[in-house]
């Protein structure tokens, strides 16, 4: 999340930048929840494509470039549009939502670390643990919070190796080895009877469905570097269509890997992904590679986790600093690293960690938590695709270093109305409770989702109707908004907005 997007003298080549968005984006915690469905699997992964992430990148990389210069992310965005009560309900729901979506990441870390042993009944039994799945998550997590207090420069080392051992190399061997399997006569397990367009009656089918879209959530985070990029209104569109072609790619074929040597009757949506790497490596005669590519995946986890645990914490500190959040919240170390603010985070997550004691399994703990971190962070994305829109009425004269549609704006309106669209669609269906989901009551389900939703909404409201002008910090050089200055227009809701 950084503070400012101005451009650089070294101009990002589009391969590149589609790279940074596929290693920013693709996970393959995922996989086990859609290879569930089959072929179909493919349509949902398309699906979800061109009503989310394409509109998410473009619309993200037209807001990045129009408020280069100025801090606050999502905040400045949604702020800029609807006041900084929205603003602020925004960059908290996208802070609040990382936090959660913690445990849920974690669990399959401490699942990939359980396959590290050369038992396999014995380590799908640890898998399966709760205290030891606990353990594991709290400790991955608190390692990448020390991590992020030594600062950035920590974090971007970690990251970006974790990224290529833990992501792309195992993404890439696994639809490897799905290739090799079924050209030599592997058993496929994938019913290939099945059509590729689901049974769309059957609502609870697209429950699990709706999570892709958080699978291809953070692309708008590669929107900051719409101005490194050479030519950005021709090639930035390019890298996107790339990166997101991928991506898919990437997904789909996964996901038909891991259906080919896992069948659906067995999916574990904790376990999965390491079975079926065990399954091909036993084929293959490899078995001695299983722990390698568990601690592989581990490690993807923690870096990851790494960025997600500086980023989000560091947006919201920015915008804390100018009088959003109380002087506690605020404080840093010597390195300038938002250290209350991870410890608060880290409160949140440990809590969350220990709610493994009352769930009846880490299976349902994990879908739980992920529809939760869906409902949250689709909220943050409604509230981004129409604030493109109503700035280009509230600002037409800003200028757009990255526009959607060279005149006029019809085209922005099809991409964010699209993009608005899916999200809300993704957003309904998130509160249906899969078929495939046992141990868990329809009472607790809604419960959590619903009450868990509005406590989260609620809150970054109540820290605005209290916050105090002793709040701002004085060395704040948080840029001032541009119903701000004088002779503006009063944006929406923000007549008691204007001071801080």
């Amino acid at each position: 999340m950084a503070s400012s997007t101005k451009s650089t003298a070294v101009k990002l080549s589009v391969m590149t930048l589609a790279i940074m968005n596929i290693a920013a984006v693709v996970s393959l915690r995922g996989l086990p929840a859609e290879a569930t469905y089959g072929l179909s699997s493919a349509f949902y992964y398309l699906f979800a494509a061109i009503v989310f992430l394409i509109p998410t990148a473009l619309v993200a990389a037209e807001l990045a470039a129009m408020f280069s210069t100025k801090q606050g992310g999502v905040f400045r965005w949604v702020g800029e549009a609807m006041g900084t009560r929205a603003g602020f309900l925004a960059i908290f729901l996208q802070w609040v939502e990382s936090t959660i979506w913690f445990p849920t990441v974690l669990t399959f870390g401490a699942v990939s670390i359980a396959f590290i042993g050369m038992n396999e009944v014995h380590d799908m039994t640890l898998a399966s643990n709760k205290l030891y799945t606990l353990i594991v998550v709290l400790a991955i997590y608190w390692i990448a919070t020390f991590i992020s207090l030594k600062g950035l420069g920590w974090v971007g080392k970690v990251s970006k190796i974790g990224a290529m051992v833990g992501t792309i190399i195992p993404a890439g061997l696994l639809i490897v080895f799905g290739v090799i399997y079924i050209a030599t006569g592997g058993q496929n397990h994938m019913d290939m009877s099945q059509s590729f367009f689901p049974d769309l009656s059957k609502f609870d089918n697209l429950v699990l469905a709706s999570s892709i879209f958080l699978f291809y959530a953070g692309m708008e985070m590669m929107g900051v570097h719409v101005m490194d990029v050479k030519n950005p209104d021709r090639n930035y569109p390019k890298a996107i269509f790339i990166s997101a072609a991928a991506t898919v790619l990437i997904f789909v074929l996964g996901t038909f890997a891991l259906g080919f040597v896992v069948p659906a009757k067995d999916i574990n949506l904790t376990q999965s992904l390491l079975v079926g790497f065990d399954g091909y490596l036993k084929y293959l005669h490899l078995t001695w590679a299983t722990p390698v590519i568990a601690v592989a995946l581990a490690f993807g986890v923690l870096a990851g986790v790494l960025t997600w645990v500086a980023g989000p914490s560091k947006g919201i500190f920015t915008v804390g600093r100018s009088g959003y959040l109380p002087p506690f919240f605020q404080k840093t170390n010597k390195l300038g690293v938002q250290k209350n603010i991870l410890y608060i985070q880290g409160g949140v997550v440990t809590l969350l960690g220990l709610l493994f004691v009352i769930m009846p399994s880490v299976q349902s703990f994990y879908q739980i938590l992920s529809q939760l971190t869906v409902l949250l962070y689709l909220i943050m994305y409604m509230l981004m695709f129409a604030s493109a829109i109503v700035l280009r009425y509230r600002m037409p004269k800003e200028q757009r270093p990255f526009r959607i549609g060279r005149q006029g704006n019809a085209l922005l309106w099809l991409v964010g109305g699209v993009g608005f669209c899916g999200s809300l669609l993704a957003f309904v269906l998130s509160f249906v409770k899969p078929g495939s989901i046992s141990g868990i009551s329809n009472g607790m389900w809604f419960g959590v989702l619903i009450v868990g939703a509005v406590i989260v909404v609620a809150t970054p409201f109540i820290i605005y109707a209290l916050r105090k002008p002793s709040w701002r910090d004085p060395n704040s050089d948080f840029q001032p908004f541009h119903w701000e200055t004088p002779a503006a227009t009063p944006a929406p809701g923000t007549a008691d907005s204007k001071t801080h």
